[in-house]
């Protein structure tokens, strides 16, 4: 009930409009906490990025020195669909990002990625700024 009522909150923080074009985002595992990223932070994202089909087409997993993704949020550094599912969270927060072409690359192929493409993203929040996850 509470990933719910957690889900719910996001959409409605969101606005209307994100939710009417088909972002959806799925929160898979919520924290509470009182530093949740907002417009203008550095943060820090562990991924996998994945076609409709299934097909891995990213990761911050992989490779031969995996590590999360940092960027700052709000700058129009990466697509418009992380912009807005990565708002509102608290590190070690997951969701599943399901985007469909206008909040990913649109009509334009990228990389392994066919034009007009859905794109789902499992993301877990590492880091805000310099504040990090507590190890375990």
């Amino acid at each position: 009930m509470r990933l719910l009522l957690t889900s719910a909150l996001v959409l409605v923080r969101l606005g209307f409009t994100a939710a009417q074009e088909g972002l959806t985002i799925e929160v898979i595992r919520s924290v509470y906490c009182s530093l949740k990223t907002k417009n203008g932070d550095l943060i820090s994202v562990d991924y996998n990025g994945t076609l409709t089909d299934g097909t891995l087409f990213d990761s911050s997993y992989g490779g031969s020195s995996p590590q999360p993704f940092v960027f700052q949020i709000g700058a129009g550094e990466v697509i418009k669909g992380w912009e807005l599912g990565l708002l509102d969270m608290c590190i070690g927060d997951q969701r599943k990002l399901t985007l469909p072409p206008a909040f990913g690359y649109g009509d334009h192929a990228v990389g392994p990625i066919p034009a007009n493409s859905t794109l789902i993203f499992y993301t877990e929040l590492m880091a805000i700024g310099g504040a990090a996850r507590p190890s375990k």
